[in-house]
């Protein structure tokens, strides 16, 4: 039988009840789920929705994107629309958990419409936009607790203010990582973003060609100096440093979605050579690539 590689997209006509899913017209746009493990949940799997996820027991392997890393009671991350994610316990008594997992699981278009007549909702949108990446927060785990509890037990408008208010300090929380790949920052202007937008863009539609920062600037009229702060800036990364996290990326996605050889993708990515590819993405993943294909194999466990 043929290896499984992608994640499954989760389906609302799957969200029963049963598995402790709310009713959506029970309960809105927000919606608490409470789950222990193992559990058919847990699984390799993605969605529309955000999905802000408190881990309450058990450790194991945390699965975001193409991040792999550790979990344990207290772990916080939020994750975007569309990011693949699974939590895998490696430590598990006989007979499983009963809770492991306190998730809140909302869509971006209410927010969205919202925003336009309501702008003090404009301030979770950077938070927002991180989540695209994934987010993991560090120090939230009982103040986050107590707001999914908060939330849970309330209906119509408490729950919402509830959920704002658990936003709020996920906004203003500066203790925090991203998990998944390189990620761009908002900008002052809708000039700048568009530009930074058209450059990301072709960096990764074109990964194999040898993009140069000098010749970016001359583009934009601007010295290479000043185009490196101005990158920099929106990104959060050098211009070298992008492009490398970029390729790392994409062939993390490669590694975990496909069967090519190791050497292929490093050259399909954009390296010249494979021990620069291999020195890059121990550097930036903490292991080698055969090591990542290796763990990241274990994603698709959980619901056994």
């Amino acid at each position: 039988m043929p290896r499984q590689l992608r994640p499954e997209l989760e389906h609302e006509f799957a969200r029963s009840p049963d598995l402790g899913y709310e009713v959506s017209s029970d309960v809105g746009f927000v919606r608490c789920l409470s789950h222990g493990f193992p559990t058919p949940l847990a699984r390799w799997h993605y969605h529309d929705e955000y999905e802000l996820h408190l881990i309450t027991a058990t450790s194991g392997k945390v699965f975001v994107g193409d991040w792999i890393g550790p979990f344990a009671p207290g772990q916080l991350v939020l994750t975007g629309p569309r990011l693949p994610h699974n939590w895998v316990s490696l430590d598990m008594p006989d007979g499983g958990v009963e809770q492991r997992d306190l998730v809140i699981q909302f869509q971006h278009e209410p927010l969205s419409q919202a925003a336009e007549l309501i702008p003090e909702l404009k301030e979770i949108f950077p938070l927002l936009e991180r989540a695209r990446n994934g987010i993991e927060f560090f120090g939230m785990a009982d103040k986050a607790e107590t707001h999914w509890h908060h939330v849970k037990n309330s209906r119509g408008v408490r729950r919402l203010s509830a959920f704002c208010d658990f936003m709020a300090d996920l906004a203003s929380c500066n203790d925090y990582r991203l998990l998944s790949n390189a990620q761009m920052q908002s900008e002052d202007d809708d000039q700048s973003t568009d530009q930074i937008h058209a450059i990301v863009s072709r960096i990764t539609d074109n990964l194999s060609d040898q993009h140069s920062a000098a010749a970016l600037a001359a583009e934009l009229s601007m010295t290479e100096s000043r185009f490196s702060r101005f990158f920099r800036k929106a990104t959060g990364n050098t211009f070298t440093d992008f492009v490398n996290r970029v390729r790392i990326s994409r062939a993390c996605q490669l590694l975990m979605d496909t069967d090519q050889q190791i050497t292929h993708i490093c050259y399909e990515v954009g390296f010249n050579n494979v021990a620069n590819f291999n020195r890059r993405f121990l550097e930036i993943k903490g292991m080698t690539p055969s090591e990542f294909r290796k763990q990241s194999l274990n994603r698709f466990r959980g619901a056994d």
